[in-house]
């Protein structure tokens, strides 16, 4: 039996990568961004996650077009950087949008056919700065630690029902997001990193072929680290 997972923010790094590894693995994968550009071999649509009231509707209308998915990486985000009493409300309001709102909404959507079927997954996409904080990303930062929260209590919520619940918290990964650091910042974050490099999306992609596999039914409500050890002690 195929199953059919939905991944959002799949044009482009973490997500084009994790599209890939579930394609190569056997899945059929619809890939969700703001452009509708996906991976070859991907389906995809085009949604703007910010877009909050027309949310369910739009992810009810690929619902039926594609069938009922049986996981979702909830992997799209947005980061707006600046301190906080010069962030722009609705700036911080698109964040939270983005980052926090659209992935409940779209767990929410996606469930009842989870809790029918007796078997799901649910990823979300946290970050290393949910837990140890990063100044200049006080939005950012909340959104990704709300996401601890919600994936735990959610994992109580659904397990009964055979639906895993799981948070994948990446580091500093190399993706048009932190393209925008410079060389000096770069080298700061590796220095920090008991690894010393920067991580791949490829690395982040990996996790999630995990969690989504049989070998990881007995893991739900985790933060699981994909960072190189710059998180450890958080």
């Amino acid at each position: 039996m195929t199953r059919t997972a939905l991944v959002n923010g799949a044009s482009r790094g973490i997500g084009a990568a994790i599209c890939e590894s579930l394609a190569s693995a056997g899945w059929s994968v619809v890939g969700a961004s703001r452009s509708g550009v996906v991976p070859d071999g991907v389906q995809g649509f085009e949604i703007d996650l910010a877009d909050i009231e027309f949310l369910p509707a739009k992810l009810g209308e690929q619902i039926e077009r594609f069938g009922p998915f049986d996981c979702l990486v909830a992997n799209a985000g947005v980061t707006y950087d600046m301190l906080l009493m010069r962030n722009d409300i609705a700036e911080m309001q698109r964040v939270i949008n983005v980052n926090l709102t659209s992935a409940l909404v779209a767990a929410r959507e996606v469930l009842k056919n989870m809790i029918k079927n007796r078997w799901g997954r649910i990823i979300f996409m946290g970050s290393v700065v949910g837990q140890s904080g990063s100044g200049g990303q006080v939005v950012y930062s909340a959104t990704k630690s709300a996401l601890i929260g919600a994936t735990r209590s959610l994992a109580r919520e659904v397990g009964s029902r055979g639906v895993t619940v799981n948070l994948i918290a990446p580091g500093f990964i190399d993706t048009e997001m932190t393209a925008s650091l410079t060389q000096t910042q770069r080298e700061g974050v590796v220095s920090l990193t008991p690894l010393a490099r920067v991580g791949e999306p490829s690395d982040v992609a990996s996790m999630v072929r995990f969690l989504v596999s049989d070998e990881a039914g007995f893991v739900t409500g985790a933060v699981l680290p994909v960072d190189g050890g710059l998180g450890m002690g958080n």
